[in-house]
C-alpha cells in the first residue's frame, strides 16, 4: 500500500470534478464516496440534491472563515494505492484506511471533533483519493510536518492486517517509480514501457559490463541513448544524464534523467564502484562460456557473504549485475523470464549497508558477467542445452542471496530475491522442456499420421481424459498432481500438445524424466513450465522448417522462435521493451 502525498493546490471543486469525472481516457469507473469527515455527508455522485460544488463549498467553509492569513495552497490530496497483485479491498476497508491516513497525517486526529474536513473518493478497484482542506474547525491550521512518514507507517500496518504485499521504506533502496505523467505519455506514444524503465534497464546493462568511464559512456551511446556528462571546473566528470531519442517535454526539449534519479546504484560514483577492483580475467573461449560462467557462479554462491556484512553487500550487488547481463544473452525461449527476474532482483542487489568491493564472490560474479557479455557475439544465443547448467547455478546463487538477506533482516531485499528466484526456476524448467523437445524421438504412433508432416493427426481434445494421461505418464506423482491448484493449467498444456499432433502421455513422460521432480514444491507447476518449453521449441522447429507459423505462447512475453533470418514474424519475436528499443535505444553490447 502506497500513500503518496501530492502537491498542494487551491481548487477544491476542480479536483473533485476530476475525481468524479471520466478521467483523462475514461479510466474512472463508478466514482463514489467511501468516507468523509462527517458520516452524514451525501455522495454527490449518487445524489440528485447534492452536487460537487455543494461538497466543495462545505469543505472550503473553514478556510473562508479563517480570521488571519489564509493558506495560499489549502487543498491536501493523497492517493492511496495497492499493488496490482493485491486483493481488492471493500469500500468499508478503504474507509478505514482513509480515516487512519487522516489521523496519521494530522489532518483529522481521532477523537478530535475540531479537525479538518476531508473526503475519500474511489473510482478504481485498487486505490482511493483523499481530499482535505487545511483549516481546522477551531480556526487553526493542522500540523502536517510528519504526515508522509506517519502515513507510510500506517500503510505498513494495513499491509499486515489486510494481507497485502508488504513494502519497506526508509532504507534508501526502493526503486525509482515513474511519475503519473511519464506513464501517461508512454501510453499516448504507444510504448510498451515508460522511458524511465527503459533507461534503467539499458544503463544497468551498460554498467554491469563496462570496465571504465570511457567504456561505460561508449556503451550508452552504442545502445542509442543521448548522454550528457556533468564536468567539474577541474575537468573531471562528476555525473551524467541520459535521455531517449524522441522523448521531449512541452518545450520540445529532451527529457533528461540523471543516473541517481534512475536508481540509487546508478549514480556515477556507484557505477564506478563496479570497476574499482582488480582487472577481470576473461580468458575463456566463446564455446565454453556457459560452462565457465556456471562454474564461477556455483563457486561464488558458496562464498556469498562469508566475509561479513559489508562484503556481502558487494556480493549481492555484483550478482544483480550478472542477472542483468544474463537477461541480455539468455536463449530466446527464456528471455522474458530472465528479464523479469533481473527486474525483480534489482532491489535485492541494493543492500542497505556499506559495501566492500573486494570480496571473492563479487570477483567471481564480475568474471561471469564479462565472460557472458564478451562471448555472446561469437556463439549462438539460443543454445538452451549449454545454458541450462548456468541457469541452475544462478538459481542456487539467488537462493544464497536470499538466505543472506534473511540473516541480515533485510526483509524487502529477501522478498525481492525470492521473486527473482521463482522466475529463474521457471526459466530452468522451460529450458528443460525445450531440451527434451530437441532430443525427442517418438516411440510410437498411436494415431493416423497426417500427410507430409511426420506427425500423427490431432485427436479431439476430449478423446482422452487428461487425468488418465497423468496417471499413465507420471504414476508416482499422479495423486499429487491432480490435487494441485496448477492442475487446470497442466491439463490445458496437455490439450495443446494433443492438438499439435503429439501423444500427450509420451510427451509428459519425456519431460518428467528429464530432471527429478521429488524436490519440487509443486510438481504440476513444474510440468506446466516444462511443457511450455516443449511447445516453444517445437514451434520454433516448425517455423524453421516452414511447416507452420506459431502464435506466441499463452502468457508469455518472450520470443517463440529463432532470429529473423529464419522467417519468424516480427509480432511473434517481440520481447518486452523491444518496441521502445526500436524507437529509442538499441540493444547494448
Amino acid at each position: 500500500m502506497i500513500p503518496k502525498e501530492a502537491e498542494p493546490g487551491n481548487d477544491t471543486a476542480g479536483l473533485l470534478f476530476y475525481l468524479y469525472g471520466p478521467g483523462k481516457r475514461d479510466e474512472h469507473e463508478d466514482p463514489h464516496l467511501v468516507a468523509a469527515w462527517d458520516s452524514g455527508i451525501p455522495d454527490p455522485g449518487r445524489s440528485e440534491d447534492f452536487s460537487i460544488p455543494d461538497l466543495a463549498m462545505l469543505m472550503d467553509a473553514p478556510v473562508r472563515a479563517l480570521l488571519g492569513k489564509k493558506p495560499p495552497l489549502h487543498v491536501f490530496h493523497v492517493p492511496v494505492r495497492n499493488a496490482p497483485t493485491d486483493r481488492v479491498l471493500t469500500d468499508a476497508e478503504w474507509a478505514r484506511v482513509a480515516r487512519e491516513m487522516m489521523h496519521a497525517a494530522g489532518i483529522a486526529p481521532d477523537s478530535d471533533d475540531q479537525g479538518c474536513r476531508w473526503v475519500a473518493v474511489r473510482h478504481a478497484a485498487d486505490h482511493i483519493h483523499i481530499v482535505a482542506t487545511r483549516a481546522r474547525e477551531d480556526g487553526r491550521q493542522p500540523d502536517t510536518s510528519w504526515s508522509k512518514l506517519r502515513m507510510q507507517e500506517a500503510a505498513r500496518r494495513f499491509e499486515v492486517e489486510f494481507g497485502l504485499r508488504r513494502l519497506t521504506h526508509g532504507d534508501g533502496t526502493a526503486r525509482k517509480w515513474p511519475k503519473t505523467g511519464e506513464a501517461e505519455k508512454a501510453e499516448r506514444r504507444g510504448l510498451s514501457e515508460n522511458p524511465r524503465k527503459t533507461l534503467q534497464r539499458v544503463v544497468r546493462e551498460a554498467a554491469a559490463t563496462a570496465a571504465s568511464d570511457a567504456d561505460f559512456f561508449e556503451r550508452l551511446a552504442t545502445a542509442g541513448l543521448r548522454v550528457k556528462k556533468r564536468i567539474a571546473p577541474d575537468g573531471h566528470v562528476t555525473g551524467y544524464s541520459v535521455a531517449l531519442p524522441g522523448d521531449r517535454n512541452r518545450e520540445l526539449k529532451p527529457v533528461w534523467f540523471p543516473g541517481t534519479r534512475l536508481a540509487a546504484d546508478l549514480s556515477l560514483p556507484r557505477v564506478r564502484e563496479r570497476w574499482s577492483g582488480p582487472p577481470v580475467n576473461t580468458s575463456v573461449t566463446p564455446a565454453a562460456m556457459w560452462r565457465a560462467a556456471a562454474e564461477k557462479v556455483a563457486a561464488a554462491a558458496d562464498q556469498l557473504g562469508a566475509g561479513g556484512l559489508h562484503e556481502g553487500a558487494g556480493d549481492v550487488a555484483a550478482l544483480g549485475d550478472l542477472i542483468a547481463v544474463s537477461a541480455v544473452v539468455a536463449p530466446y525461449l527464456v528471455r522474458s523470464q530472465m528479464r523479469r527476474a533481473a527486474y525483480e532482483f534489482e532491489r535485492a542487489g541494493r543492500a542497505p549497508s556499506a559495501r566492500q568491493m573486494e570480496g571473492q564472490a563479487r570477483e567471481l560474479y564480475r568474471e561471469s558477467s564479462y565472460v557472458l557479455s564478451r562471448s555472446v557475439s561469437t556463439v549462438g544465443r539460443n543454445d538452451t542445452v549449454a545454458a541450462l547448467g548456468f541457469l541452475l547455478a544462478l538459481v542456487t546463487a539467488v537462493q544464497a542471496s536470499q538466505r543472506w538477506h534473511d540473516a541480515q533482516e533485510h526483509r524487502a531485499q529477501a522478498e525481492a530475491a525470492g521473486r527473482a528466484g521463482r522466475l529463474l526456476h521457471e526459466a530452468v524448467e522451460v529450458t528443460t522442456g525445450a531440451n527434451a523437445a530437441r532430443a525427442y524421438r517418438p516411440r510410437s504412433k498411436r494415431g493416423a499420421v497426417s500427410k507430409g508432416s511426420g506427425r500423427r493427426a490431432a485427436a479431439a481434445p476430449s478423446a482422452r481424459l487428461m487425468s488418465g494421461v497423468v496417471q499413465e505418464a507420471v504414476a508416482d506423482h499422479a495423486r499429487e498432481v491432480l490435487a494441485d491448484p496448477a492442475w487446470p493449467a497442466l491439463r490445458a498444456q496437455l490439450v495443446e500438445v494433443e492438438k499439435a499432433g503429439e501423444d500427450p502421455a509420451e510427451v509428459l513422460a519425456t519431460v518428467a524424466a528429464r530432471r527429478e521432480l521429488t524436490s519440487a514444491d509443486s510438481v504440476a507447476e513444474v510440468l506446466v513450465w516444462r511443457l511450455e518449453g516443449w511447445r516453444r521449441q517445437r514451434s520454433s522447429v516448425d517455423v524453421a522448417s516452414g511447416r507452420a507459423t506459431p502464435a506466441a505462447p499463452a502468457g508469455s512475453q518472450g520470443r517463440s522462435g529463432p532470429a529473423s533470418k529464419q522467417g519468424t514474424p516480427q509480432s511473434a519475436r517481440q520481447t518486452p521493451g523491444e518496441e521502445q528499443q526500436r524507437k529509442g535505444p538499441k540493444q547494448g553490447r
